[in-house]
């Protein structure tokens, strides 16, 4: 019974076509274009004022160089968001819950803003490994540390997201397995887990936003470092 609860984390196909496949395309084809014409309805003027507000407060503490990865980031906001609130409809399919697919966003990006570093400011970017004033004995050792550091990023990024969403993902599942198994024999007591299950799905809806927001922010904090 307890590995039957990890089995909604596994990547289903159907007549052999992965359902990932389907699922990352989705969130592409929900929201509406935006026309040429100066007047829109109101879905499309909300949705832009909504991405200028993230993207004007994302990137704030940014120079100008680093406002080339304004649509990017965007971008990849909105579709981590979706993502993840799509997850949270019943008999639907999670892919921020595969590390693999996490580590395919973070690893790529992460190394983006490395080799930006490294090509335009080499020095301050190589000066992060050795804080000024370090005693010379310790220099070997804090090199060590703050490349072993630099290189752990792109793991926290992906295990963060996956680690989090799955720990929900899971809650909820048990939460409502109990409340099944409860409710012919004592309902009062299955009224009440079902209460908590229900705060529990809109705490897991506030995690799935945090969550894709926390993603990118870091990796802007990452680029700030490096531009």
């Amino acid at each position: 019974m307890a590995m039957s609860f990890f089995d909604q984390f596994a990547s289903p196909s159907y007549l052999g076509i992965p359902l990932i496949a389907i699922a990352i395309a989705l969130p592409w084809v929900m929201y509406p274009t935006p026309s040429t014409r100066w007047i829109n309805n109101r879905l499309i003027t909300i949705q832009g004022w909504l991405i200028n507000r993230f993207t004007n407060q994302l990137m704030l503490p940014l120079n100008v160089g680093g406002h080339k990865w304004a649509l990017l980031l965007t971008s990849l906001m909105i579709f981590l968001i979706t993502i993840n609130m799509l997850g949270l409809l019943p008999y639907t399919f999670t892919p921020t819950t595969q590390l693999s697919l996490n580590m395919g966003f973070a690893v790529p990006l992460w190394l983006a803003t490395v080799l930006i570093g490294m090509r335009n400011q080499p020095t301050v970017a190589l000066g992060h490994l050795l804080p000024e004033g370090t005693p010379i004995p310790l220099i070997p050792v804090l090199i060590i540390i703050e490349t072993i550091s630099l290189l752990i990023r792109p793991l926290a990024l992906g295990v963060r997201l996956t680690a989090n969403l799955t720990a929900g993902h899971l809650l909820i599942q048990l939460i409502a397995t109990a409340v099944f198994v409860l409710l012919p024999m004592m309902p009062m007591v299955a009224i009440l887990t079902a209460t908590v299950l229900f705060l529990l799905t809109l705490l897991e809806v506030a995690v799935a936003m945090i969550q894709a927001y926390v993603f990118v922010l870091l990796l802007s904090l990452y680029l700030q470092e490096n531009v």
